[in-house]
């Protein structure tokens, strides 16, 4: 499109003479401009892309979008806030996809993937055709693949450029998982939101955010945008945990939009009873004021129920039966990385899992505990240049729990691994746990799951916490490939088990 209609259309200053350029792509990284970019710079977290913008137009940007007015050889527009500007950009350029496409966003510390995939299988049953974005993969109709990019939710543009193919690939709904993160940093700006779900609340992010407040506030945007989004004839809702005390507050955020709550201990619009639970899931009853329905669960742990819920009411915001929610969380499947199972023929279990927080690591934990008759074995580290605090709580929780458990790295960046070590490590001494005998703290991430497998017996089980579906260790700023699960099966074979 023509740079002068897209910058008007944004409410940008169209530089003089610009008016006519064409516009072939948007970009906020020069490594990826292409002939006919609009290249917009946005400052990092490491990097400032007002430093590329001489590279991207070397590569063949047309124009630039910036902060500051800078020397360039083709139009500058400058602009406050150029994150927001992205935003607004990518939403025009893409011709506003989801002023057409339906949309459930959910947010929340844990749950969130899962509660995407639940919520995709609920509108599926009912007979809409959905696509869905989140941490782990994406999905077009008949069409999934991973998410390769260790970004939960994307950059505006390939949000809006997401949309749009979900749109052309005949998809009546899109499920977006939306970080506290994508919310704080406007990639979500223009995205026009049905239903907003909120899974849960505990301390995360606090390095990014600052404050448990600021943290919730965030995930409160989400909720604020749905009064001021497109009518596409379906009712706005907020689906809240009424089992969670912050629901009340993403309540008031969300206006005038209608509210459905769903809970187990708490009363609710969506009730849930919890019958029968074990290792192979629960069988749960759901009931709403019209109607009731009873299911076996195939998802392990309360935790699974509570995300089930939230899919529940969620579809029934969007037009689904509690029949066809029953239907379609009686056929759930596990998320790669989610609880996942490591099966190589060995007599004990390896369990791959995405807890990184300390609740989410105590949920695990405290649910394999009693279905553990033997040895409960645990691996974990803590991201570097994320929250701080929680390192030794990750090893009180592990302590709580484990009869052994290994600390080791998990994604340590530019911080210096050992001190992220030490800083787990503190929190098993405070506790009385002694090195070489409850705990072992290796560095390396492949042996440390090497030597909680060699250590296990029959019965026991080792749950390998933190990376899940993660297909890489970020070491400084490079990707180190590194699968965990492939890190599992490669113990394994090393001991005999599998082919």
């Amino acid at each position: 499109m023509k740079l002068g209609p897209l910058l008007q259309a944004t409410k940008i200053a169209v530089p003089d003479g610009a008016a006519e350029i064409d516009v072939r792509q948007l970009a906020y990284d020069s490594r990826r401009v292409k002939e006919g970019a609009l290249f917009v710079a946005i400052t990092g977290f490491h990097r400032d892309g007002h430093d590329f913008a001489a590279d991207a137009v070397t590569r063949g940007a047309v124009a630039i979008v910036a902060e500051h007015p800078m020397a360039s050889r083709v139009p500058v527009a400058v602009v406050a806030d150029a994150r927001a500007a992205l935003a607004d950009l990518a939403a025009e350029f893409f011709d506003h996809p989801t002023r057409k496409l339906k949309l459930v966003g959910v947010t929340g510390t844990d749950g969130k993937t899962t509660t995407v995939h639940l919520v995709s299988d609920v509108l599926e049953a009912a007979g809409l055709r959905t696509g869905f974005a989140t941490t782990v993969d994406f999905k077009l109709p008949d069409h999934v693949w991973q998410n390769e990019t260790r970004q939960s939710t994307q950059e505006a543009v390939e949000v809006q450029e997401f949309f749009a193919e979900l749109l052309v690939a005949g998809g009546t709904w899109g499920v977006l998982e939306a970080t506290s993160h994508a919310l704080a940093l406007r990639k979500l700006r223009g995205v026009e939101i049905d239903i907003a779900v909120f899974t849960n609340l505990s301390p995360e992010h606090l390095d990014f955010h600052g404050t448990l407040q600021k943290y919730l506030d965030a995930k409160g945007d989400l909720f604020a945008m749905l009064p001021d989004s497109a009518d596409k004839g379906v009712p706005k809702t907020a689906v809240l945990n009424a089992d969670d005390s912050h629901w009340r507050y993403l309540a008031d955020r969300a206006g005038t939009a209608q509210l459905m709550t769903y809970g187990i201990d708490a009363l609710a619009d969506v009730q849930g009873t919890v019958l029968a639970a074990d290792a192979s899931g629960s069988k749960v009853r759901i009931a709403t004021k019209t109607a009731t329905v009873e299911l076996q669960l195939p998802l392990v742990g309360r935790f699974n129920v509570q995300n089930a819920l939230a899919a529940a009411a969620a579809g029934l915001a969007a037009g689904a039966t509690l029949q066809q929610a029953r239907d379609a969380l009686s056929r759930a499947r596990a998320v790669r990385g989610r609880m996942e199972r490591v099966e190589c023929g060995q007599p004990f279990s390896v369990i791959v899992d995405y807890a990184h927080t300390p609740e989410s690591l105590d949920k695990v934990l405290g649910l394999l505990r009693p279905l553990t008759k033997g040895k409960l074995i645990a691996v974990f580290g803590s991201a570097g240049e994320r929250d701080r605090a929680k390192r030794p709580a990750l090893a009180e929780i592990a302590a709580k729990h484990a009869d052994l458990f290994v600390i080791t790295q998990e994604d340590p960046r530019l911080e210096e691994p050992a001190k992220i070590l030490d800083e787990i490590e503190a929190g098993a001494i405070g506790v009385g746990k002694r090195r070489g005998t409850d705990y072992l703290v290796i560095d390396d991430r492949r042996q440390a799951v090497g030597e909680a497998i060699r250590r296990a017996a029959a019965q026991d089980t080792v749950v390998l916490a933190g990376k899940g579906h993660e297909g890489s260790i970020i070491v400084g700023e490079e990707k180190r490939p590194y699968d965990e699960a492939t890190a599992a099966r490669e113990a394994l074979r090393t001991l005999g088990f599998g082919s």
